[in-house]
């Protein structure tokens, strides 16, 4: 549920006229927005009593003591909450509340049974044990030099954000946010903020700009500034960003940033003029923009004026100079009688090319940059592997011919090797992800041994790794781009397949042709017919099917159906694994039918440990993790190598340690509970997430409560997801919303295409 959901639960209390204080300890954690910072917690107060406390807090800990400024409120679904306009952490001093304190894992080292121990034999004053007197902790059983030095190095850590405490509370920040600030600063962190504050927005990550912008009025900064003018500016930008774009027309920009910041159009002058000049943004044209979005004035535009943060600016032409280059020359292997290649692949495979897959192999063996694209069941992959059949056995510059291929996700480069029986990885592991510079190792500098390289699922691909991918290939390297225009866009900002085909600088085969065994196939068909405009075909089937569509009037009854089918019907007729081969689908993560709701639900019926009520667990930021649970990372780690969108299973959980132990395809990776931030379960993943994936089984909630996100390539990708049964399970209204209602699928603000075509 969100922020704004949230406060509009409140639009029938009662009207109180004074505020009062409540002090207590949080017990549990139901909802946290790390966003926005609002949070729903269950708290102990001072008199023993259990409530809600509603508000926005940055830190939310289990075990940590507040105080709580505002109103009682009732609503008539949430019943009695305490509605707060300030929430404050202060450090317990209860028995009770330090013993959850120290047991929540903030302070590694000391986990329950440590807690209580050391609660045992210090009590209130243990806080003071450790602090001025750590060597005391070594007449603690089990407590030894290794992990005194692991407590009093947390403790320190936790030191150095407490000393700064006093001003980041006074200005709305708590402690996990500070713990972030201080890595991100040092102890530098309080005069960098004072210096400029909308600096969080950019550095740290679950600051937004409206706590940014509390925080700078807080310290006197005038909303008139041109400070926050610049701030909102770029602000903005990243907004737009997030919505894929690589910039924004300047009349867009300018009116999201009044009505963001509520000053006039000369200031935003001004500051963008400032901006410009200090190298933050560039201005460049957009070209013929083929862009529109819901609700702007975005549209068929003949060389708009667009305003680009600098580094998407800078990346989209390198990308250009490097498509530019890589299309120069010949191809690396010998040139090649294509008839003759083409029927010793059909005699290995004992099958006949299509014309279309004739032509498209072709064109391959003469062309150094090519894109595939297509639909599913339109013979994408066969293609693919007949290039790499010929091309495997032939050379360059005397040497074997070095092909690799490369996809965006975990998942996809696994189906991708599994189809072309080829060692394949994903983009970051062939670049070599460098956690210390947060780039990658290979690069401009230090190019990728390869010939020819194959990269599948390019619709997912964005800017910032497209450039740095374009970067690491040699000059000699031929280049397949394979993927489907149709499908989502990349979650990042870009669309680099789209802009390379519509470019026209590289041979494009387009694939339309369904063949006969994938016409066999009700969820090829339908997923046709949704990217055509037309409704699927959702009747009931006679006899076997791989699609249904199973009716539910309503939330509550789509839930209960869901529950069954993933459970009970699907496991026992098809003899499938429910966690690891029945993956829900869900178009938004809000609402009774969306991921977190969806994932509380599953984790109840699909993992025994999660109904034992002694069984070991973690909880971080309102979700609960047991041995065996499904989970997702959702931000790049390359320390761990592990990156957003990346599905795993839970191992342990060493509830002494507070550290948790999963493994990602193979990856096994410890996650202490701090970082605990970077999972969520993932029995229910958005369908953005699932991009390049592929499932056994596939069920997608859809009803007219997922308005916002209907879309025809949303439905077109989670349906293109499934691999031996797809399920939607809703109402057909939604799905005729999905496919040929009002919302439309929203195309992007970019440049690469005018940098390709030369304009």
């Amino acid at each position: 549920m969100g922020d704004d959901e949230q406060q509009g639960l409140f639009d029938n209390a009662p009207k109180e006229t004074a505020e009062i204080q409540l002090k207590g300890t949080i017990e549990r954690i139901t909802f946290h927005n790390e966003e926005n910072g609002y949070c729903v917690l269950r708290v102990k107060t001072e008199e023993r009593e259990q409530v809600t406390i509603t508000g926005h807090s940055n830190d939310v800990s289990e075990g940590m003591s507040l105080v709580a400024t505002g109103k009682w409120v009732t609503d008539s679904k949430y019943g009695k909450q305490f509605q707060s306009r300030q929430l404050q952490m202060v450090q317990p001093d209860s028995k009770e509340g330090i013993e959850k304190y120290l047991s929540s894992g903030l302070i590694a080292g000391i986990g329950p049974s440590y807690a209580k121990k050391l609660m045992k034999a210090f009590g209130v004053n243990v806080f003071d044990v450790i602090e001025k007197s750590p060597r005391d902790l070594l007449e603690i059983d089990g407590i030894g030099p290794k992990r005194l030095d692991q407590i009093i190095a947390a403790w320190e850590e936790q030191k150095s954000v407490r000393d700064i405490m006093v001003f980041f509370h006074g200005h709305g920040i708590g402690t996990n946010q500070a713990v972030r600030i201080y890595k991100a600063y040092g102890d530098n962190a309080v005069e960098m903020i004072k210096e400029n504050p909308y600096r969080l927005v950019r550095d740290v990550r679950g600051i937004g700009f409206r706590t940014a912008d509390q925080i700078a009025g807080k310290m006197g900064i005038s909303k008139n500034s041109l400070l926050r003018a610049r701030a909102g500016l770029s602000h903005a930008l990243l907004e737009a960003m997030g919505s894929g774009h690589c910039g924004l027309p300047k009349a867009e920009l300018m009116e999201l940033s009044r009505r963001l910041l509520g000053i006039d159009t000369e200031l935003l002058e001004q500051g963008l003029a400032i901006e410009l000049l200090e190298g933050a943004v560039m201005s460049g044209s957009f070209g013929t923009a083929t862009g529109r979005a819901t609700g702007s004035a975005m549209g068929e535009t003949e060389g708009e004026e667009g305003i680009f943060l600098a580094s998407l600016f800078q990346a989209e032409n390198d990308i250009a100079i490097a498509m530019k280059q890589l299309v120069q020359g010949g191809v690396p292997w010998p040139q090649l009688d294509a008839e003759k290649e083409i029927a010793r692949v059909e005699t290995r495979i004992s099958f006949e090319l299509a014309p279309s897959q004739h032509k498209a192999v072709e064109q391959s063996l003469t062309s150094k940059v090519m894109v595939i694209t297509g639909g599913p069941g339109v013979g994408k992959t066969t293609i693919v592997n007949s290039i790499l059949e010929i091309l495997s056995f032939q050379t360059c510059d005397g040497d074997d011919l070095k092909i690799k291929l490369c996809a965006p996700t975990g998942r996809a480069a696994r189906r991708m090797s599994e189809t072309t029986k080829m060692p394949a990885s994903t983009i970051h592991r062939l670049l070599e992800a460098d956690a210390s510079t947060g780039g990658f190792r290979y690069n401009a500098e230090r190019r990728l041994e390869c010939d020819l390289l194959v990269v599948d699922e390019c619709s997912m691909v964005d800017v910032r790794l497209m450039e740095a991918l374009t970067a690491a290939l040699p000059q000699h390297c031929a280049l397949l781009l394979v993927g489907d225009t149709d499908q989502l866009p990349s979650v990042g900002p870009g669309q680099i397949l789209g802009d390379v085909i519509d470019s026209g600088v590289v041979p494009v085969i387009r694939l339309t042709e369904i063949f006969r065994q994938a016409q066999e196939s009700r969820i090829i068909l339908n997923a046709h017919k949704i990217n055509s405009g037309e409704m699927p075909d959702l009747a009931m089937p006679e006899g076997e099917s791989d699609f249904f569509f199973v009716s539910a009037g309503d939330s509550a009854t789509a839930l209960k159906k869901i529950t069954e089918l993933i459970t009970k019907r699907i496991p026992q007729k098809f003899g499938l694994d429910p966690v690891r081969d029945i993956q829900l689908l869900v178009p938004m993560n809000r609402g009774d039918l969306g991921t977190k709701t969806l994932n509380g639900a599953l984790q109840k019926v699909l993992n025994p440990k999660a109904q034992e009520e002694d069984a070991i667990s973690l909880t971080r930021f309102g979700w609960t993790f047991h041995e065996g649970d499904k989970v997702m990372q959702i931000v790049n780690n390359y320390d761990k190598d592990v990156y957003n969108g990346d599905t795993g299973y839970v191992l342990s959980i060493d509830d002494e340690e507070q550290t948790l132990e999963a493994e990602f395809d193979g990856n096994k990776i410890t996650y202490a509970h701090q970082e605990l931030e970077s999972l969520v379960l993932a029995y229910a993943v958005t369908i953005h997430k699932s991009q390049g994936s592929e499932y056994p089984v596939v069920l997608i909630p859809l009803t007219t409560q997922h308005y916002p996100m209907l879309q025809k390539s949303l439905l077109y990708t989670a349906v293109t997801r499934g691999k031996q049964l797809v399920m939607i399970i809703g109402q057909e209204q939604a799905v005729r919303q999905a496919v040929q209602g009002k919302t439309r699928d929203a195309k992007r603000w970019t440049r690469l295409r005018t940098l390709l075509e030369g304009r």
